[in-house]
């Protein structure tokens, strides 16, 4: 009988995940359970994707305030700091907040408005355009912030981060002083120290802070790139990527993950005979339309993953074929036109194909890591680890 199913996501239960586990056995035992209790059977190039989380969780990849707090003193002198473009996140930032301005004397605080970098919003457009305020050119202070705009809550934590985040930052120690803007160099008339704290544009505000003559210039890649008094570290991406652990730890992002997804990829073969695809996953790439928030707060989708995961979909739309190609075609004779017509695909790039317009021109590791994102959930679903099937089918398959 024709197959009548196409991509399936499954999420797979695990044992809680600690410190020491052999993580790769855990999740190869836990595909291979899931398949003789739930009576489905594994096949070449299904796709086992891992959580960020529980692979830095078995490699115990965790770092203490002081720790962030010891490497920033000594990359920017421990005196008066901006911290430029941070995300409003509690999971995300509040704790690094914290070790950041336990390093420091003073943290001058500049924040994006009217939203961060990953669609947090402090305003809305119709504020700003109330206003009178343009977002490209215009430095507020908080003074001039909190006569404009008052108090602006969260829509879905119902937290105000600017009250928020300032609290953080007298709390450890340090004065605080918080502006609004939108040019990196707009924090040069307050300190030539910077710590950049965006994530996905930080390369050009480092470059734009350096020709505008700062005399410092870290990110967060930079911060804990190595171990300080014996705490985790990650040497590519420093404190990106991480989460809140404890209110004085965080989850580093995971490091050496490519040996961990071949030695994942050879138990999983071994266990089920097919020859199955490995990824580590982190936040997904897709945008809120309610909230407008973009997920992707870690520095890429995907760490690692094996060799049959890179690349792009080269795939054609069949409504264009339909609506073109075959259109005075129906049923049978339309569908057996269409089959040929995928089947004929010789693997040469279809970029700038008529036929290839609308499909998804994005890393197969970003769209897969993205599904598995929606699978997994952040809560308490209790599956780490995603079985995708049917990933690289097509209608003829």
């Amino acid at each position: 009988m024709e197959r009548k199913t196409g991509t399936i996501s499954r999420g797979i239960r695990c044992p809680i995940i600690r410190e020491g586990d052999d993580l790769a056995k855990i999740v190869c035992d836990s595909v291979i359970d899931a398949a003789k209790c739930d009576g489905f059977e594994l096949r070449d190039k299904d796709v086992v994707a891992i959580t960020e989380s529980i692979v830095a969780r078995s490699q115990g990849n965790y770092a203490s305030v002081e720790a962030i707090a010891k490497d920033v003193k000594a990359k920017l002198g421990g005196e008066t700091i901006g911290v430029i473009f941070p995300i409003l996140s509690r999971n995300r930032f509040a704790i690094c907040l914290k070790g950041i301005a336990m390093g420091a004397k003073k943290v001058v605080l500049m924040l994006s408005y009217p939203s961060d970098e990953v669609g947090n919003h402090l305003l809305t457009y119709d504020q700003l355009d109330e206003a009178g305020i343009n977002p490209y050119s215009d430095v507020l202070t908080l003074e001039k912030y909190r006569e404009l705009f008052g108090e602006n809550k969260h829509e879905f934590t119902g937290v105000d981060y600017v009250d928020y985040y300032a609290g953080i930052i007298k709390d450890a120690g340090a004065e605080c002083e918080i502006i609004f803007a939108n040019q990196a160099k707009s924090i040069l008339e307050y300190t030539d120290c910077v710590l950049t704290c965006d994530i996905h544009t930080r390369a050009r505000t480092k470059r734009l802070l350096k020709a505008a003559g700062a005399k410092i210039v870290c990110g967060m890649d930079d911060i804990l790139t190595s171990s300080v008094d014996g705490n985790g570290y990650n040497e590519a991406y420093g404190l990106l990527g991480s989460n809140k652990s404890t209110e004085d730890t965080i989850k580093l992002f995971p490091r050496d993950c490519n040996p961990f997804v071949k030695k994942t990829q050879k138990l999983l073969c071994e266990a089920s005979g097919k020859h199955i695809e490995v990824m580590v996953y982190g936040d997904g790439a897709f945008k809120d339309p309610q909230g407008k928030i973009w997920e992707l707060a870690d520095p890429v989708v995907s760490p690692a993953y094996t060799e049959g995961l890179a690349g792009t979909p080269n795939e054609l739309k069949l409504k264009y074929l339909a609506d073109n190609d075959f259109k005075d075609l129906s049923g049978d004779e339309l569908k057996k036109a269409i089959s040929e017509k995928i089947e004929a695909k010789d693997g040469s790039s279809l970029v700038g194909n008529m036929a290839s317009q609308g499909t998804t021109p994005r890393q197969f590791t970003d769209l897969i890591g993205s599904l598995c994102d929606l699978t997994s959930g952040s809560g308490d679903k209790g599956t780490p680890v995603v079985l995708v099937q049917g990933y690289f089918d097509n209608y003829t398959n």
